[in-house]
């Protein structure tokens, strides 16, 4: 079952590199930007001529999501018409793609578990363009699984975790936002859903849902990843209102999980669990 990962040097990319090998996957290929630019579709074509995978787990995206806002072209290229070639292409060799997508997707102005059928209003360029890079793929491949997925992070790649572990040794003192909630994602989790998905081979194509389990602020976020790191900086809760940001974030934006963990039978980890092993392993590495 030959697999190829598009976007293999970013973050989510780079956890299915390392999972992948943890499970002893051989046949699945990591191709550079170089080799696999997905805004060139005659080079996705004769990629997928040489490697011919039956699946094709696409990663790129455009995720400046305060950038996006002022280059909106930038990023409608990449999240929209590129996500287009690669359906086209997956169609021409008969390839079943797995999409990632994001939260951004929705509104996220009312405090309810949001599930793969409620109306998507992005409030952003970001959300807006993955939102019309899924209803390209829908419209040109019925074999594609689209995962949405939130607040990822991982030791892999430029992150919020990432980010509060150095701004807390730089720092005496620090502001994050308290009233935006939403569930982590441990993007080594989420690389291993995907390739449970792969193996299982259930062709329930479609829409799912892909977060850590539970619910938190920003934060709280930041306070548990300051715990976990025994990072002694003093925290203080910001309001939306009171840190304006270029794009308008969701302020309630917790997933609904039931179908993906119904459909492919997924265990899904809580976030501070999962935030834990994260952390210890970026504190072994900066210790080491």
């Amino acid at each position: 079952m030959k697999i190829v990962v598009l976007g293999a040097s970013g973050q989510l990319g780079s956890c299915l590199k390392k999972i992948s090998a943890e499970r002893n996957l051989t046949d699945i290929s990591f191709p550079s930007e170089e080799q696999a630019n997905i805004l060139d579709k005659a080079l996705l074509d004769k990629l997928f001529s040489i490697e011919k995978p039956q699946y094709v787990i696409n990663c790129a995206a455009y995720t400046a999501v305060d950038k996006a806002e002022d280059d909106v072209d930038t990023c409608r290229k990449v999240n929209r018409y590129g996500a287009a070639y690669i359906a086209e292409v997956c169609k021409k060799h008969q390839s079943i793609l797995i999409h990632i997508s994001t939260d951004f997707v929705f509104k996220g102005d009312v405090p309810k578990l949001l599930s793969e059928t409620d109306p998507a209003e992005p409030e952003n360029i970001y959300g807006l363009t993955k939102l019309e890079g899924e209803a390209a793929i829908a419209e040109i491949l019925p074999e594609h699984y689209t995962i949405r997925t939130s607040w990822l992070y991982s030791e892999f790649g430029n992150n919020f975790v990432k980010t509060m572990l150095r701004l807390g040794r730089e720092r005496e003192q620090l502001g994050v936002i308290v009233d935006q909630v939403g569930s982590p994602t441990y993007a080594i989790d989420l690389a291993n859903t995907i390739l449970d998905i792969v193996e299982a081979d259930n062709k329930a194509y479609g829409i799912y849902h892909y977060s850590n389990e539970g619910v938190t602020s920003w934060y709280d976020f930041a306070k548990a990843v300051f715990d976990l790191s025994e990072t002694t900086v003093k925290l203080n809760p910001v309001k939306t209102s009171e840190y304006i940001t270029r794009a308008v974030r969701p302020a309630y934006s917790v997933m609904d999980k039931s179908k993906i963990k119904n459909t492919f039978g997924i265990e899904i980890p809580y976030w501070r669990d999962s935030l834990s092993i994260c952390v210890d392993r970026l504190v072994n590495e900066t210790v080491s």
